[in-house]
């Protein structure tokens, strides 16, 4: 999950302050644990590359949440609550930590890891699409997926360009239609597929990946195969998906007790995101054979598998199928709209130049989708050229997995740098056993983190990625490059890209609260 899919899980899934007190407003603990759930489990995308894992998928499920799941949620909390006056998120926190130029770079490494991340989600879409129609066969083709991607694409962008309001009306149900529906009735058909006596997948399984041999009988690993770094590669497209929990800690404030509410609150989120994608991986490792799972049809197949025994026919599968395609198109317009409205807002605040700071006259930021078109145009262009679609899905996700982790790598410093030089900052929580608990948390997820993103260049021996070489070149490649654009920018940028005041106000909002863009840092 990214930051950009956790802020459309946020426009779908909101949670409601109660009272308390003499009229105070407070959210509860469990309002706050599942709306955060909510904003980390936005898709059923990253099913089938846990299932591919087979049992060893809970060793790859637990190091994503206790040595990342949690640590981020925490820190976040304490930062959000530090600079719980100032919007911007991450922008402000690393403003504040490291100064401006890094906050820029890394606000805009959130934006391009997002449109990095696009492509997968149309795909997915592509897929759900190809057996909504009952053409399964086609979504595996890569001309198929390539062209619909870049077409739906552009189609979700010209929806946002009529406004955010239309845009929030179309994306209101995705998350719970075409995500949380699915995904019930998915554990559901499971259940029925264990308790008549069909055949499980993972019992089948001779990859030594996922299965040892214990005298002449075969049974599943529940520790990976370590012959190499390769055997571990898919942990990095997994920790992915528990990715966003950090778009809730500014809401850390709002509790009664933050202290003791919080913590409660992330293992709440905790729980729920681990059983979710637990229960959901099972299912599909549980009816899909092992060498059919695919990383981008694995959830159809699934279904498609399931109500052929069930009941001898699949219109079901196209029903669902359709509902899964309009939570990823829905999904997809909502992140259109998120992440570029920061770089907005870094926009006007002379980090860019003025032609990525004009709105239209619904206030939407015209030139930014524009731009953003033609980048995730040319990325989804990869599906054109990889034969194997799977491939080019992993290919793409490593690529922002890469930049992701670099953000985070850059979040839990500046959560320990702020602890030793603006210890004066109030924080409604604070991460508990002071400067060690900090170095505890926050170190463990950086390590966690870096691990992963060392992962990220490493070919999966489970997919057939072709040249290893060429496969770490165009993830390097990309990774160097996108990095480096924001350095460039700011080393191009002029005193005159400040627009005045009255303009900024006019793009931003009325409530807009600029202070941190000037003064952070």
């Amino acid at each position: 999950m990214t930051a950009a899919e956790s802020s459309a899980a946020t426009t779908t899934a909101t949670a409601a302050p109660v009272k308390s007190g003499a009229g105070a407003k407070y959210l509860t603990v469990s309002a706050l644990g599942f709306t955060t759930a909510a904003s980390i489990v936005t898709s059923l995308r990253g099913l089938p590359m846990m299932a591919k894992e087979e049992m060893t998928m809970f060793f790859y499920i637990g190091f994503s949440t206790l040595l990342f799941l949690i640590p981020a949620g925490l820190v976040a909390a304490e930062l959000g609550s530090m600079y719980a006056n100032k919007a911007g998120g991450l922008y402000a926190w690393i403003s504040g930590a490291f100064g401006r130029k890094v906050g820029f770079a890394i606000i805009f490494l959130s934006w391009i890891q997002v449109i990095v991340f696009y492509p997968t989600g149309m795909s997915f879409a592509a897929a759900g699409v190809a057996f909504a129609f009952d053409r399964p066969d086609i979504a595996q083709n890569h001309v198929y997926v390539g062209i619909f991607a870049i077409v739906a694409f552009w189609l979700c962008t010209a929806v946002a360009f009529v406004s955010n309001q239309l845009a929030l009306k179309v994306t209101r149900w995705g998350f719970l239609a075409g995500t949380a529906l699915p995904g019930i009735i998915l554990v559901l058909v499971f259940v029925w597929w264990i308790s008549t006596g069909h055949s499980i997948g993972w019992e089948h399984t001779t990859n030594p990946s996922v299965t040892v041999d214990h005298s002449g009988h075969d049974s599943p690993r529940f520790f990976p195969y370590i012959a190499g770094l390769s055997g571990l590669s898919f942990l990095a497209g997994i920790l992915l998906n528990f990715a966003g929990v950090e778009s809730q800690g500014v809401h850390s404030t709002e509790l009664k007790n933050p202290a003791k509410g919080y913590p409660a609150a992330i293992m709440i989120a905790a729980a729920v995101a681990f059983g979710i994608f637990t229960l959901g991986a099972l299912a599909v490792a549980g009816i899909v054979a092992y060498d059919r799972i695919d990383l981008n049809t694995g959830v159809f197949d699934a279904f498609t598998i399931a109500f052929t025994e069930m009941i001898h026919s699949s219109w079901p599968v196209r029903i669902l199928s359709a509902l899964i395609a309009y939570g990823a198109l829905a999904g997809v317009l909502a992140w259109i709209l998120g992440p570029s409205r920061g770089v907005l807002a870094t926009a006007h605040d002379g980090m860019l130049p003025p032609v990525l700071q004009k709105v239209n006259r619904r206030g939407v930021q015209t030139n930014i989708l524009i731009i953003q078109g033609i980048i995730v145009t040319a990325l989804s262009s990869i599906y054109l050229f990889m034969d194997d679609v799977s491939s080019a899905f992993f290919l793409i996700s490593a690529m922002a997995v890469s930049l992701y982790l670099i953000i985070y790598m850059v979040m839990y410093a500046a959560a320990i740098r702020l602890r030793y030089t603006r210890p004066d900052l109030p924080r409604a929580f604070e991460i508990p056993g002071g400067t060690v608990g900090m170095w505890l948390f926050a170190g463990t997820g950086f390590l966690a983190v870096a691990f992963a993103f060392v992962l990220a260049f490493v070919p999966p021996e489970q997919l057939p990625i072709g040249n290893p070489a060429t496969y770490i070149a165009l993830v390097a490649g990309g990774a160097i490059m996108f990095s480096a654009v924001p350095l460039i920018i700011e080393r191009m940028k002029k005193p005159s890209w400040i627009p005045p005041d009255d303009v900024k106000a006019k793009a931003l909002g009325p409530s807009a609260d600029t202070s941190h863009l000037s003064n952070a840092g």
